[in-house]
């Protein structure tokens, strides 16, 4: 089931900002590989699961364990993966980090490819650095990925190479030893240097109960990075690396048998050590009780309490378990469901809870409470509330028709990645593969799943669903955290406290009433208009109507998704239309109303009214347009329609939503400025807006101007005439049978004839040059944005050079900030152009770096950037950019995704969506003499803004 959810976007927001917590993400249930084959015990319940007769997989006689699968999605791509039984919790005292930093030495020479040079063959034959080419360490694993296409059979075999290289010959020079040192520890400052890095070095002893885990985090220790010997490192790698602790993982568009041969000739001759170091399995103790943590920070702006209850983990080998691993999917989306109501209250109780099982770490699993509180004087509350509705389910249980419902959700997912079986991109598969390997998780494949959910899912019983609160809640082995601001440490409860709020939950509790809506989605119909006029356009294979009404429709079916449609609808007015007083309540009119329901249904009626549809649509308004967004399968189609139809003709204002929204909104606000990244981010607005009303930071003062009347009337205006609407469609449907759909449904929408466009409020960059530096946080670290702007002919051929501009220049500050100076980790620039409101381009480079390093990173950029003015870019570079554009349009053009915002795009600008076919043949217009006129119009530094943000100066 997909439908609205604005909340979903706060959630989100806050689950990142808890980044240094373990994620709970529960694990797809897959069975054991086949050559360990099943235990006694499972060979005596006579139901393991079967292996996926698609992949092949076998054991060379040095121990390399290989997948092999055929899958053509995308075309003439394949998806190579070294995966190593070898992460940060192997290292030595002496060697912390060093797993990570041999991930890094893997790109920087090897027997075959010296230096960088295989980074530099692969950019050649398309393959971006880090965007296609990575690789990461955890405390288990390191997997390297190394996209390739399949239609160059020279490139493609040379892939098995590079794996060999990777798997048994890096090279370990010194030089490129203590020159990737600065990298690494760049890496450790972005991702470090904050609130949830100094917190975390807090926490996980407590999490982790002082395990191994907790002392071997990935990104290792910052002496030990500067000062390791080579001979350290190569040590880990000559212990580690090596064939029996190693899989091959190849899925894609090939002949797999000459795929086996290509794994045997490259890998078979890879050893073993001659005594191999016993690769030892680390676990978490069990604590008898419960472990309570409280810590605080300067920069970190939430209250946040996390209750863990950690469990043996279960292994998915048998159909008993797959049963099993249903019913706890059940469980956590009927709990989740419930937290979700609460939210939606006129005051919430929190500002966001979850609460679910899933996978944890080192063979445990864990039942996870996370609860974000406005205020440390709401934080009982909040705790109380979310542990409340977990109690509720184990006193109560759930009802008949929330099972229902979640079975309906959970076969309908299943259904529709089973219809997409022949569909599944790549990616999707290593996955699988990648965690049989690791995990011993089996792989049955989407046939055995689908029909196992069929048949199998009316067998799971409302008592057995009901018993399992009783079994995930405990007060042993349990691990209560308390993260909050520095400044409200006063305000905060003692560890004991703590503990007594989350013992004291479930009293004085009441069964949970279902409230369901009986009424239909849709209780009158339209009377619909005809089609009075259509077009063809052969060579892209679309086809445009116009209604009776006014209403235009363009139509491309596909057949790149089984089950997917797109949907989108604009037209031109959005929120440059409101006045700045009512700005505010102009700019939430779409959230607010989307999350509102529609017609006499709430949003909670309506959820549960989609369930079992694959179906989303949302209103939006953006400052230049106001419209539909969606997606739909081809059975749920009507029902997309009647959404669509209802959010023109009968949106729903909802006080408690807006109650709820304004009271969240108001309890994030006081603590935002806490966070150097949201200070520095809202003066980046501020300046790059000119310091227009509409750019500057959201206040309290602001949030007050907002009304429900007049976020209201301001969307009912919005949708008010669909005559200015273009409705796109992208997907698995016929033209013809689609017909009757849009005449009925959007041939019924309201038509004025009103012919409202956009206004220009005028608001972009300033002119010239300005520097803005914010001083904000405790970390020994700066993020530094260059950005050049200014007006722009709006043409293909400018975005061409524009295009090559972006990438060239990333790659040469690649090779300079990050590979020459060792001053940054990942160097960017981001170019944008756009026409609405008027035509402007910007060009943005990014990093972020020590603070006594800005000026001379900055020098160092504009460095690179007056060398491609003066001579133009090297066709070196030049050629790595046509080869990387030329693979990502050949994938693109076969994407629902790419069409249905590319369809939009050019009806908006009035262009001709045809020549993206003629794409290719436009890369020979990037020439170096091309790019130097480029850089000397976009780049020149009449208008270059610098915005810089550094720590606090000390007092």
């Amino acid at each position: 089931m997909k439908f609205n959810r604005n909340f979903s976007v706060l959630a989100l927001a806050l689950l990142l900002a808890a980044g240094n917590v373990i994620a709970q993400t529960p694990r797809r249930p897959v069975p054991s590989p086949s050559d360990r084959g099943p235990s006694m015990v499972d060979q005596l319940r006579g139901d393991v699961l079967p292996i996926d007769p698609n992949v092949i997989i076998g054991k060379l006689p040095n121990g390399l364990t290989y997948y092999i699968r055929k899958n053509v999605q995308p075309k003439d791509r394949a998806e190579l993966y070294l995966v190593n039984k070898a992460g940060s919790i192997l290292e030595t005292d002496a060697q912390q980090g060093l797993a990570h930093f041999t991930e890094h030495m893997a790109f920087n020479g090897t027997r075959d490819f010296p230096k960088n040079e295989m980074v530099s063959y692969l950019q050649k034959s398309g393959v971006k650095f880090g965007a296609d080419l990575n690789a990461y360490t955890s405390f288990d694993e390191t997997v390297y990925q190394l996209p390739l296409p399949t239609d160059s059979v020279k490139l493609f075999e040379k892939g098995f190479d590079i794996l060999a290289n990777w798997a048994g010959m890096v090279s370990f020079d010194t030089k490129e030893i203590n020159a990737e040192r600065g990298v690494i520890l760049e890496e450790q400052r972005l991702r470090g240097k904050n609130a949830a890095e100094r917190m975390q070095q807090q926490i996980f002893p407590v999490l982790l109960n002082n395990s191994r885990y907790a002392n071997r985090l990935p990104i290792g220790k910052e002496q030990i990075l500067k000062t390791f010997k080579p001979e350290t490192i190569k040590a880990f790698y000559k212990d580690w690396y090596r064939p029996n602790l190693q899989a091959v993982i190849a899925v894609g568009d090939f002949d797999p048998k000459r795929v086996e041969q290509l794994i045997k000739q490259k890998f078979s001759g890879l050893k073993n050590p001659a005594n191999p170091k016993p690769r030892a399995t680390y676990t978490l103790p069990a604590l008898p009780g419960t472990s309570v943590k409280i810590v605080t920070d300067k920069e970190f702006p939430y209250t946040v309490a996390e209750i863990y209850v950690k469990h043996p983990e279960t292994h998915l080998r048998t159909e008993t378990d797959y049963l099993r691993s249903m019913r706890v999917g059940l469980f956590n989306q009927m709990l989740s469901a419930r937290l979700g109501e609460l939210m939606q209250k006129p005051e919430p109780p929190f500002l966001f809870a979850q609460a679910g099982y899933g996978g944890f770490l080192a063979n445990q699993d864990a039942f996870t409470t996370t609860v974000y509180a406005k205020s440390p004087e709401k934080l009982q509350s909040a705790i109380k509330a979310a542990l409340d509705e977990v109690q509720r389910a184990q006193k109560f249980g759930f009802t008949e028709s929330e099972l229902d419902r979640a079975k309906q959700n959970a076969i309908t997912s299943m259904e529709n990645s089973w219809k997409e079986k022949d569909k599944t991109k790549s990616a999707n598969f290593v996955g699988e593969y990648q965690r049989n390997f690791l995990n011993e998780e089996g792989i049955p494949g989407i046939d055995f799943e689908y029909n196992f959910y069929k048949t199998r899912m009316d067998v799971i019983k409302l008592a057995e669903i009901n018993a399992m609160a009783g079994k995930f809640i405990s007060d042993k082995n349990r691990v209560v955290i308390l993260r909050a601001p520095e400044k409200e440490k006063a305000k905060l409860p003692t560890e004991q406290t703590l503990l007594s709020w989350v013992n004291a939950s479930g009293k004085g509790l009441t069964a949970y009433v279902d409230n369901v809506s009986s009424k239909p989605l849709l209780e009158k119909e339209p009377a619909g208009s005809k089609i009075i006029s259509e077009t063809k356009n052969a060579t892209i294979g679309t086809t445009s109507l116009t209604l009776s009404n006014g209403v235009k429709v363009n139509l491309k079916p596909t057949d790149f998704k089984n089950d997917e449609i797109l949907i989108n609808a604009f037209a031109f007015g959005g929120t440059s239309l409101a006045s700045d007083a009512d700005y505010v309540s102009a700019n939430i009119s779409s959230g607010i109303i989307g999350s509102s329901g529609v017609a006499d249904m709430s949003e909670i009626q309506l959820g549960k009214k989609l369930s079992g549809k694959n179906v989303g649509v949302s209103p939006y308004i953006s400052e230049t347009t106001q419209g539909i967004s969606g997606s739909s399968s081809p059975k749920d189609l009507e029902t997309a329609f009647q959404l669509i139809y209802l959010y023109f003709t009968q949106p729903r204002k909802d006080p408690d939503i807006f109650a709820s929204q304004i009271s969240q909104t108001k309890a994030l606000l006081p603590n935002r400025s806490l966070d150097p990244n949201s200070v520095y981010s809202d003066t980046t607005s501020a300046v790059l807006g000119n310091h227009h009303y509409r750019r500057m930071p959201l206040t309290l003062e602001k949030l007050a101007t907002a009304n429900l009347d007049k976020a209201y009337e301001f969307y009912k205006a919005r949708f008010a005439d669909a005559s200015g609407f273009t409705f796109t469609f992208v997907g698995a449907f016929d033209v013809e049978q689609i017909k009757p759909l849009l005449e009925k449904y959007l041939g019924g929408l309201p038509s004025t004839k009103s012919n409202e466009t956009f206004k220009n409020l005028g608001i972009h960059a300033p002119a010239g040059q300005l520097t803005k530096s914010v001083y904000k946080g405790i970390g020994d670290k700066s993020t530094v944005q260059l950005v050049f702007s200014g007006d722009y002919e709006f043409n293909s051929a400018n975005h061409l050079q524009v295009n090559a501009l972006e990438e060239i220049l990333n790659i040469k500050l690649i090779e300079r900030l990050r590979e020459k100076e060792g001053g940054v980790y990942s160097p960017g620039v981001q170019a944008g152009f756009s026409k609405l409101p008027e035509s402007r381009y910007s060009i943005t480079v990014y990093f972020t770096c020590a603070p006594a390093n800005v000026d001379k990173l900055i020098a160092a950029t504009l460095d690179e950037i007056n060398k491609i003015k003066q001579n133009g870019a090297e066709l070196n570079d030049i050629d790595k950019f046509k080869a990387e554009d030329k693979r990502d349009v050949e994938v693109q053009l076969k994407e629902n995704s790419f069409w249905a915002a590319h369809l939009v795009r050019a009806t908006q600008h009035n262009d001709d969506p045809t020549k993206i076919l003629n794409y290719a043949s436009t890369l020979d217009k990037v020439t170096p003499q091309s790019t130097k006129e480029a850089a000397n119009k976009y780049l020149s530094g009449n208008n270059l803004i610098r915005l810089i943000l550094y720590p606090e100066k000390k007092k």
